[in-house]
Formats: structure tokens, sequence, C-alpha cells
């Protein structure tokens, strides 16, 4: 593990220690829970970030392929 020196906001810190109280668990894994929380809910959002950029450079030919499969089904 790291250390860490963390500076907290008076509110923040005295929520945290209310609910820390409450929940029984350590102020450490508290905050750790809390920043993996975190990270995961911003690595979800940089991931849809990256789907919706590969999905507007793929859109085009997408419609192309589209299109063709619509003439073949018409063929028929």
């Amino acid at each position: 593990m790291k250390n860490l020196s963390l500076k907290l906001d008076d509110d923040i810190f005295d929520e945290t220690e209310k609910i820390v109280s409450r929940v029984q668990k350590t102020r450490n894994r508290y905050i750790n829970e809390a920043i993996d929380f975190y990270n995961r809910l911003h690595r979800r959002g940089l991931l849809s970030k990256q789907l919706a950029r590969e999905s507007e450079l793929v859109a085009s030919d997408s419609m192309e392929v589209l299109a063709e499969f619509e003439k073949l089904y018409d063929e028929d």
C-alpha cells in the first residue's frame, strides 16, 4: 500500500466520520472503497466517450454495408 497525505474540507471530513462510525469501517477502508468506486465511474465514462468516437468513425462505412445488404435483399 501507498501512504498518502490528504487534506479534506471540514464538512466532508465530518460527514465521513459520521458515516464511517455507522457503517463500522475504518476511515482508510472507506476512502479506498470510495476512490475505487469513483475510478470505476470515470473509467465507464471514458469508455463510453471512446465508443462514441469510434462509432462515429465507422458510421459511414456501416451505412454503405447496410445499403449493399438492402440491394441484395431487393434482388431476391
